[in-house]
């Protein structure tokens, strides 16, 4: 397999945003200098002063030209990037004291979003568009060092098709010093890749690059590199801010330096922001969802209990899926069994006294919990007594074994393997050695016991292509370990981990895991499940990583994001093609964690670590954060937010609730933009309704923060018995009848209409042209001409067209309205031919510009005039009772209800008023029963099909009885509603007056006190 790379619009952005900061640096390829020769005497071989016997070959070197750029031009650069982002705007460069270098830049991407491939691009476009092409790439560890080499190696053909051109590339190796001369002496892309330890650490081996070596000249290595006046990129700079480190920069004599992160802890000139909620919120990364694991003691027991999961259908009550001891003719055993309600755990478990209590009292799915009769409860993941640390290991082997086999079931017909990654804190609980060679640890033992059990479950008679694949796997080969290997020995062993820190700088122990990155994607190869010692975090990054198992216990020193971090890049198929379609990538990029605490600990932690890392974030929507920032308009027009745009947006969000009195943003302003039904922009704002948006949603607010489940509790919400009341099949018999519109209205009507809105709206964007004044280059040569590169630019002017339109395009301009607006000509030319001299002048200006925008126009009008003028006729087709069953409920655990009088179990809220209307009626004695009605339950409009939210049947007097059909909503005001939305009601009206009796009321209700009051 060979990994597929292409352009992604956000990684170009990030590109962009380097790039961009040196706009006006004149193009270069390279000052040519003499690089140092050193004393030819030392050198101890005739090959030796062979090579270096003609100077004019040894000593040619070309480094990267100076930055011609004043300190005010690059800030008003810095500036100009950070405004199109919305970041902070810089005051002034902010220099690096430690590192002596004047330009330092901060890039801020999130884990698993290809920083690495940012930065190895970037490379690219500095050398294209400047000629800079000496860089280094700084890293803070052997394991992410290895990363970026692979890195290298896999894109190499990838940017050699974008650029016609590869760079060279290399390890900084103090015993390989040739390859700082091919470094300083090629005029091309030149990368070093070195760790801080290679230039930081005390060992003699690391001193070498600032000592004058008898092999390398009498020079010191470090003189040669600096000649190259290289540009610095930091992988991870928050793991090298140590003085002594920055101050080792300082010899490198950095042109720039630019930091990439996703968890800065200095700043400089941020320049790109690319965080955790911007990752998620664009579905650039793997959705997360937790199997926690809680330890509980019971009180006066000592009884063992796992409840492993809560399993649902439709046609029968829920059990309960449980380990518990049962003693047997050779002693005490555990056992999984189903539990169902009055079950007995002391006659299940051959009487052992720890169960005398235990009888089954309920199994409540909602909540994956299980009560017995003597007061115990248990959620799903709870573990009750004290158990040992080998019980606990083995259950998080056996859940990260299922999640696996479940997220490999739905993904394998798709081309793509699942791989599950096991970290452990030392090789003996996986490897062991005696007399007879190797043998299986303590882990490996309990993951082939428990795969086999879990195989047996998945296997059927069933003869399918992924049950093949399954049989083809012997069970030793699934799974492997990546640890050192003594030299000695050839065991595997502990790597050797820092002093005062958990990471490790053992080569040996990256070798199989990057070299086989491609090799692992593979159906061909047999491994599917890896263990690797936990010191190994960072730099193992395989995407097609779906499930991540911790053997250890949790704690501070390691941070959520940083356990979740290897399984976050989305995964790539059997083509080595990223799945990454915006539709679908959330179904297939799952990660499941298997923690070794509680879902609701892990969970918390995990928010508290992303959003520690969010305090650049604005926190408040007030008019001062809005005022000054830039937006760009459909025409690519750029324009900063006055004083009264900035009170504007703030009032917009003042008056529909979406922030509060502190100025946060609320619930339900995301609400309102995860279904859709965002109020809209006043005119004013809506040329920047995208912008705006963007500026909003970069406030931070709780309810931004990832949504992370827990993958277990994917219950079925089933019908109940009030589907089958005769007061709700008498609603459902009145509303289930289907109807086709029809629309007539007065064509001079519709033309007066318009009109008047053409001459109120219509404004047509001038044209604007751009002039570029430049010059031969004087010593520009064939081969530049050839390139595009003979001329430089000199002057740049942008100016709006005043005058009129002249084209050799005819444009049949009364034709194309037509076809925009399904009008007939005539009806076009009339409006045209009354429609104000001014407004039509704006055609000359700008023919097409004007054409789109009257077609929109228009069609508003002609949409407002279809709704005042609609009809519905009732056909003989109805709605079938099958929409109940055949369209799954939701049951969000998050904002599910347990109802009552529903026709299902739970009803599923998206909003604040929606919870507590669905609290009124549960609790006012003159509801019978209501139902959420199904979205395939729609009313046909012009302007899109309808679903009311609520149906709800009522009693009064305990004799008649009254039917609702209920649209709730947050603003009564027909005036703040969504012009769509107030067309779509309209129209529902008009649809349950024609197919409906006088038993049926439509209205649209902000509260259920205003749906009684409509009702009596």
């Amino acid at each position: 397999m060979k990994l597929q790379f292409k352009t992604q619009a956000y990684q170009t952005r990030a590109v962009d945003s380097v790039v961009a900061c040196f706009k006006g640096q004149p193009p270069s390829r390279g000052v040519t200098y003499q690089i140092d020769p050193g004393r030819v005497s030392t050198l101890s071989t005739p090959m030796q002063r062979d090579l270096y016997a003609s100077p004019q070959e040894a000593d040619a070197g070309f480094r990267n030209a100076d930055v011609e750029l004043s300190e005010m031009e690059l800030l008003g650069n810095i500036k100009a990037v950070q405004q199109r982002q919305n970041l902070p705007v810089s005051d002034a460069l902010a220099k690096d004291d430690k590192t002596g270098c004047s330009i330092n830049l901060d890039v801020e991407m999130e884990t698993g979003t290809g920083k690495t491939y940012v930065y190895l691009k970037s490379m690219f476009e500095l050398y294209e568009k400047y000629g800079w092409g000496k860089f280094i790439i700084v890293v803070p560890s052997i394991a992410i060092r290895e990363g970026v080499y692979k890195s290298l190696q896999i894109t190499a053909d990838h940017f050699q098709e974008a650029y016609g051109k590869k760079a060279r590339f290399f390890i900084y190796n103090s015993k390989q010093l040739h390859q700082i001369e091919d470094f300083s002496s090629n005029a091309g892309i030149n990368v070093m890749v070195i760790n801080v330890q290679a230039f930081n650490s005390r060992g003699a081996d690391n001193r070498r690059i600032y000592d004058e070596l008898d092999d390398f000249q009498s020079r010191r290595p470090i003189d040669v590199i600096k000649a190259n006046r290289p540009i610095l990129f930091l992988d991870e700079p928050q793991k090298m801010e140590g003085g002594k480190t920055l101050g080792s920069l300082s010899e490198f004599n950095p042109l720039f330096i630019v930091r990439y992160s996703a968890t800065h802890k200095t700043t400089y000139n941020k320049i790109h922001r690319l965080d955790a909620l911007d990752a998620y919120n664009q579905k650039l990364v793997k959705k997360i969802s937790v199997h926690g694991i809680t330890t509980r003691g019971l009180t006066g027991t000592d009884a063992y209990l796992y409840l492993e999961n809560i399993e649902t259908s439709r046609s029968k009550p829920p059990v309960a899926v449980v380990e518990y001891e049962e003693k047997g003719a050779s002693g005490i055993r555990r056992k999984r069994r189903k539990l169902r309600l009055g079950d007995n755990l002391y006659e299940l478990s051959g009487g052992l006294a720890q169960y005398q209590g235990f009888v089954v009292s309920d199994i409540d799915a909602r909540v994956d919990q299980l009560s017995f009769t003597n007061g115990v409860e248990l959620t799903v993941g709870d573990i009750t007594a004290d158990i040992s640390e080998k019980v606990l290991r083995q259950i998080q082997i056996r859940e990260a074994i299922k999640a696996h086999f479940k997220k490999e079931q739905q993904l394998f017909s798709q081309g793509i393997k699942v791989l599950t990654l096991f970290f452990i804190d030392e090789v003996a609980k996986y490897r062991q050695y005696d007399d007879s060679g190797e043998v299986a640890g303590e882990y490996a033992q309990m993951f082939e016991e428990e795969y086999k059990r879990e195989l047996n479950e998945v296997m059927t008679l069933e003869d399918s292509d992924y049950h093949r694949y399954l049989k083809g796997i012997a069970t030793e080969k699934t799974h492997n370990g990546y640890f050192s290997i003594d030299k000695k020995s050839k065991r595997l062993v502990d790597p050797k981990t820092k002093a005062r820190s958990n990471e490790t700088d053992d080569v040996d122990a990256y070798d199989l895991i990057l070299k086989d990155k491609e090799r692992l994607l593979s159906f061909k190869e047999p491994t599917r499940f890896i263990f690797s010692h936990s010191a190994l975090r960072e730099g193992w990054d395989n995407p097609n990583v779906f499930v991540i198992c911790t053997l250890k216990h949790s704690d501070n020193t390691i941070s959520r994001r940083q356990e979740v971090g290897r399984g976050l890049r989305l995964a790539v198929n059997q083509l080595g093609e990223r799945m990454d379609d915006p539709m679908t990538v959330h179904d297939i990029n799952g990660l499941t964690v298997i923690a070794s605490e509680s879902y609701k600990d892990f969970v918390t932690a995990l928010q508290k670590d992303i959003a520690a890392n969010l305090s650049e974030r604005p926190r408040k929507a007030d008019e001062n954060y809005f005022k000054g920032k830039l937006l760009v308009n459909d025409a690519g027009e750029e324009t900063e937010v006055t004083a009264a745009m900035a009170k504007d947006i703030y009032r917009y969000l003042l008056k529909h609730d979406y922030t509060d009195n502190d100025d946060h943003i609320t619930d339900t302003y995301h609400q309102a933009k995860e279904k859709g039904v965002l109020a809209e922009l006043p005119d004013s704002l809506k040329p920047y309704e995208a912008q705006i948006g963007q500026l909003i949603d970069s406030v931070f607010s709780n309810a931004q923060l990832p949504h992370i489940d827990d993958g277990r509790r994917t219950k079925l919400n089933p019908r109940n018995d009030n589907f089958n009341k005769q007061e709700f099949q008498a609603l459902w018999e009145k509303i289930n009848r289907k109807a086709a519109y029809s629309v007539r209205f007065d064509s001079d009507e519709l033309i007066q209409k318009c009109v008047g809105y053409l001459d109120l709206k219509l404004q047509v964007k001038r044209l604007e042209y751009k002039i570029e004044r430049g010059e031969q280059n004087v010593d520009a040569s064939y081969e530049d001409l050839k390139r595009g590169e003979g001329f430089t630019v000199k002057e740049r002017d942008n100016q709006k067209y005043q005058g009129s339109v002249h084209s050799a395009v005819t444009y049949d301009l009364i034709g194309r309205l037509a076809d925009g607006t399904k009008l007939t000509r005539r009806t076009i030319a009339a409006m045209l031919s009354k429609v104000k001299a001014s407004t039509f002048k704006q055609y000359a200006m700008n023919p097409e510009d004007f054409m789109m925008q009257a077609v929109r126009l228009i069609n508003e009008q002609k949409a407002t005039m279809v709704v005042e003028h609609i009809s519905y006729d009732p056909l003989n087709e109805t709605h079938s009772q099958d929409i109940f069953t055949i369209e799954k409920p939701e049951n969000r655990l998050d904002t599910a209800f347990k109802a009552k009088r529903h026709i299902y179990d739970y009803v599923v809220t998206d909003s604040g008023i929606e919870r507590d209307f669905v609290e009124d009626m549960e609790t006012r004695k003159e509801v019978v029963v209501y139902a959420k009605l199904p979205k395939s339950f729609f009313i046909p409009t012009p302007v899109g099909n309808y679903n009311p939210d609520w149906a709800i049947a009522f009693h009064e007097n305990d004799v008649k009885h009254v039917y609702f059909i209920a649209e709730t909503k947050g603003s009564m005001s027909s005036m703040e509603l969504r012009k769509v939305e107030e067309a779509k009601i309209k129209c529902a009206a008009e649809f349950f007056d024609t197919i409906a009796t006088a038993q049926v009321k439509y209205d649209v209700v902000d509260s259920y006190d205003k749906l009684l009051d409509l009702v009596r």
